[in-house]
This record gives C-alpha cells, sequence and structure tokens, in this order.
C-alpha cells in the first residue's frame, strides 16, 4: 500500500498512513469559510486528491514563498510587521490537484487552479482552528517530517 494522506475538517487532523499501514496524527487548520470546491470561495475542497507538486525541499525552516517561489525571505516578527497582510506561506508546499472532474478537478471547482497548498504557517498562528483562506495549514516543523515522507501523486481525502 502506497502512503496516503486523510484530512478531516471537522477534526483539524492531517493523518499521514504510511505503507506499513502506520498512522501519523498532525494538527492542521483548514479554511474559516469551512469546506467547498469553488473558486474564490475561501473554502477548503473535499474529495479525493492528489500531491501534484512538493516545493521547497531543502530550505531553511520559515522560508518566505509567494506564487510558489522562494522569496529570499525568512520569516521573523519584523517581517510580518512589514507585510501585515499577507498570507504567509512557509516553509514547504505540498500543492494539490483534484481528481474527481465537476466535483474538485476542471471548470470552476479545480483544486488546483486554486491554489490550494498543503503548506507551513506562523507559529503564532492556532493550530486545531479553522483560520486559512483554503489552504491546510500545518507547523513548520511537522511540515518538514510530512514532506520527506510524501512524493508527488500521494493520494490525499479530504472529508468534513
Amino acid at each position: 500500500m502506497a502512503p496516503h494522506l486523510h484530512i478531516s475538517i471537522n477534526r483539524q487532523l492531517l493523518t499521514l498512513i504510511d505503507d506499513q499501514g502506520r498512522q501519523c496524527r498532525f494538527s492542521i487548520s483548514t479554511a474559516t469559510n469551512g469546506a467547498g470546491e469553488q473558486k474564490n470561495s475561501g473554502c477548503t475542497p473535499r474529495g479525493l486528491h492528489y500531491i501534484r507538486a512538493c516545493i521547497g525541499g531543502g530550505q531553511a525552516i520559515n522560508s518566505v514563498f509567494v506564487g510558489r517561489r522562494f522569496t529570499g525571505e525568512i520569516y521573523s516578527e519584523a517581517l510580518a510587521e512589514r507585510f501585515p497582510m499577507r498570507d504567509w506561506i512557509l516553509t514547504r508546499i505540498l500543492w494539490l490537484s483534484g481528481l474527481e472532474p465537476g466535483k474538485n478537478r476542471l471548470g470552476s471547482v479545480d483544486t488546483m487552479q486554486r491554489y490550494v497548498y498543503i503548506h507551513g504557517t506562523p507559529d503564532t498562528e492556532p493550530m486545531g482552528v479553522p483560520a486559512s483562506h483554503g489552504c491546510i495549514r500545518m507547523r513548520n516543523a511537522e511540515l518538514i517530517e510530512l514532506f520527506d515522507k510524501v512524493p508527488v501523486g500521494t493520494r490525499v481525502v479530504i472529508e468534513e
């Protein structure tokens, strides 16, 4: 069995099931707006997905990404004060793509085109409560641990 991820929006929990069936759980933060697939909804999409791209391998913890590119910045309180409106995408990005046409793939419900990621967030942000704009946020150290265990193509199920 290949490794796969199960994300529970209601429990704010990401579970990695490895190729031996062992489970590792991580507290997460999904969308403030709840579950949903529509473009510009700010919701976390449901259904069957896969990891389309793994971005940021080898970068330092708290590396800042904009448009999936490392900016050369490392997150700090001073940087946060300079850019108070920035939605911080830190450390690593696991870019998701939907597998269910009409539900989370193609048209106005396309997860990939919505740029929905599993990504790091500042340690000051809460985990275990919905607070994102649609992505799945994780603690940076835990994201590095996860990133090193899941290749491109890993299946991801997101359920309420």
